[in-house]
């Protein structure tokens, strides 16, 4: 089994080669330090070359709604006539839980253009909404920032580590497509507010944070439901207190062929196996 990462040397997207690699399987992390730009397309052809699946976890490098939608838009077109030239069986593609609540904000709604272009095509496809992740929490409060002032909306929030982000995405990617969406979270639900406040705090950031209702969450408005995932969604392991505790957290920097999985007893297995049902 041979898999391509797209966006593979990122935050997530390096975790998900090391975890798939670790289980046995060929994983290729692509990015244009690599040489392959799927804005351009310099690269696909070849590095797709005997690929069974692909999981995209590329981000834009710009937010600007033009430019974020431009991104999503003609990286996503470019990739799936790749891969249909070169006989890929199952498109991964990770996105964000509440993507389809959050159209007011231009980034989500080029995540939606995305979404739509990846269910519109032929290629067996598995979506996978995530929640915000801990390292996420940082550019949250950053970009909330006025003065030495956080203002957030005092909404429910359930996020979950980074390494339980690229666990999941790897275990989807190893098992068969679901043609659908498949929600993944962290154990615990949060106010966005008092989740901030605490992360701030713990970083001794002197910033204050605000609960205000009229806040918006990167352009779009916010209530309890927007940012939580639904009833069956799968939980991951750790808790909030556990990765504060870890050294190494901090901020953002930011399923194959049809058939196949896992040996039994590896660290994917149990993932893959959910995402059948």
């Amino acid at each position: 089994m041979k898999i391509i990462v797209i966006g593979g040397t990122g935050l997530i997207g390096s975790k998900v080669v090391t975890k798939l690699r670790e289980c046995g399987v060929e994983a290729v992390a692509a990015s244009p330090n690599s040489g392959v730009n799927t804005l351009t397309g310099e690269g696909l052809a070849e590095v797709l070359t005997g690929a069974s699946v692909v999981v995209d976890v590329s981000n834009s490098p710009s937010f600007e709604d033009a430019a974020v939608l431009a991104f999503f838009e003609t990286s996503t077109r470019n990739l799936l006539a790749a891969e249909a030239a070169a006989g890929v069986r199952h498109h991964v593609a990770l996105s964000v839980v509440g993507t389809e609540r959050l159209t007011a904000s231009g980034y989500f709604r080029a995540k939606s253009a995305q979404e739509k272009l990846i269910k519109d095509n032929v290629i067996p496809y598995s979506i996978v909404h995530a929640t915000q992740f801990f390292e996420f929490l940082k550019s949250i409060a950053d970009a909330a920032t006025d003065n030495n002032t956080v203002r957030l909306a005092p909404v429910l929030i359930q996020p979950m580590a980074a390494d339980d982000v690229a666990t999941a995405v790897a275990g989807v990617a190893v098992g068969a497509p679901v043609k659908g969406t498949i929600e993944v979270a962290g154990p615990e639900r949060f106010r966005l507010d008092e989740l901030v406040g605490r992360y701030l705090g713990a970083r001794d950031d002197p910033r204050s944070v605000i609960a205000d209702p009229r806040s918006r969450y990167f352009g779009a408005e916010l209530d309890d439901q927007t940012l939580v995932p639904g009833d069956g969604a799968r939980l991951a392991p750790t808790r909030f207190e556990d990765w504060l505790s870890r050294p190494t957290a901090g901020p953002y920097a930011a399923l194959s062929s049809s058939h196949e999985r896992p040996p039994a007893g590896t660290a994917l297995a149990p993932m893959a196996e959910a995402a059948k049902t």
